[in-house]
């Protein structure tokens, strides 16, 4: 890959998750604090993203992948998201505002697939080359949310207004990116789009367990999501999106710590690290505060790398090790499809309902809430001791090492 190349794929990168950070993880403050919106009102909101999931590999792979050129698609999208996002900063209701941000995320979510698409399509070795290209968009999410923060506009309409100009730049920038024409692959069915080629791998007990245990584990994963800006808040934290920051620089360093424990403690304990370090930052989140108890905050948040990395990430490893070459990239759709589209939407839709069922005289109970997330993570984590078996210690190469925003 030449320089040029390099660079306009890593600014499309950097532009496509500071958009997504912008507003993301700030949403439910902003939902909360200028909309008066109650709490499902919010997991609605973030429900829109999910259901946006299920969507994307549809239009991606029926229309996108087919007839038009990736670039272009990509550039559309994003000047159609920025001016959905014109309107969505002037509603002030919190019910005709989810339909709006339903209507953006419809934007935004193929768009995750396409810059993929696009950078690949361009790299002579994508193993090697990718991780490189994509660690831009973890360094976009916190550039982004450090931005909201030392502003101090995390609970404002600027989350959005911020967002709207970088998707405009985003979409106008696409349209200078190297030309990736459709694939034109028309032989492929809906049923090979979706990964249904990899419910097979659902016959084997121990990937069956690993992919309800990544559903179920999508639940409390979304209380995180949707619940901690407005938690740490309430717990009189200042400056929350800058501090929030520090989970995505945990991913990146325990990114780099995934060959050495995969060597040391094989698939299944990688997993239960995960899952106990879920429970334990729950916990954390539930009982401490901003006064005696700030640190147990910190810890909550930092834990946030062992919780993607030891979880998610070993999990991609896992499938792709599974499933073999022929049907990896139905397998790692399947995953994708059932985690960020049902697992989440559905932990998106509980989170709002057990923040309304904790608040009283307008004040969240939030120790109660996070009980609910840790329960379930503990309910997962017996489930997945129990009846997961595969202890292979397959050391994943460095390059197969990809970090994500979140």
């Amino acid at each position: 890959m030449n320089l040029k190349t390099r660079i306009q794929l890593s600014v499309m990168m950097f532009l496509l998750f500071s958009t997504w950070g912008a507003w993301y993880g700030q949403m439910s403050k902003y939902l909360f604090t200028q909309l008066n919106a109650t709490g499902d009102q919010v997991g609605n909101a973030y429900t829109a993203f999910s259901l946006a999931m299920l969507v994307a590999p549809f239009f991606v792979g029926l229309i996108a992948d087919r007839y038009f050129a990736a670039q272009k698609v990509l550039g559309v999208l994003n000047l159609a998201g920025a001016a959905i996002l014109f309107f969505l900063i002037q509603e002030k209701d919190p019910d005709a505002f989810f339909w709006q941000i339903l209507a953006y995320c419809l934007t935004f979510a193929p768009s995750m697939s396409l810059t993929t698409s696009i950078a690949m399509q361009h790299m002579k070795n994508p193993e090697k080359e990718f991780p490189g290209i994509r660690v831009l968009g973890t360094v976009a999410w916190i550039v982004v949310t450090n931005i909201v923060g030392f502003l101090g506009i995390g609970d404002q309409v600027a989350i959005f207004q911020l967002a709207m100009y970088v998707a405009l730049a985003l979409g106008l920038f696409a349209f200078t990116l190297p030309d990736t024409p459709p694939k034109a692959d028309a032989s492929a069915t809906v049923g090979q789009i979706l990964g249904v080629d990899a419910f097979k791998l659902l016959k084997d007990r121990s990937f069956a367990i690993f992919f309800l245990s990544s559903v179920l584990i999508c639940i409390p994963l979304s209380f995180y999501y949707a619940m901690a800006n407005p938690s740490l808040t309430d717990s009189g934290m200042t400056n929350v999106e800058n501090k929030m920051s520090l989970g995505q620089a945990s991913e990146f360093f325990f990114m780099l710590m995934i060959p050495w424990a995969f060597s040391r403690l094989g698939v299944k304990y990688m997993l239960v690290v995960g899952l106990v370090a879920w429970i334990v930052r729950f916990l954390l989140f539930g009982y401490g505060d901003a006064n005696t108890g700030e640190w147990m905050l910190y810890i909550a948040i930092v834990l946030h790398g062992i919780c993607y990395d030891f979880f998610f990430v070993t999990g991609q490893i896992y499938t792709d090790n599974k499933a073999g070459e022929r049907i990896k990239s139905s397998a790692q759709g399947l995953i994708t499809l059932a985690t960020y589209g049902i697992g989440m939407g559905i932990g998106s839709k509980l989170a709002g309902i057990v923040a309304d069922l904790y608040t009283f005289n307008g004040k969240v109970d939030w120790t109660s809430v996070w009980l609910v997330p840790a329960a379930i993570a503990a309910v997962v984590l017996v489930l997945f001791v129990l009846l997961f078996n595969d202890r292979k210690k397959t050391v994943p190469a460095e390059d197969e090492l990809v970090t994500g925003p979140l």
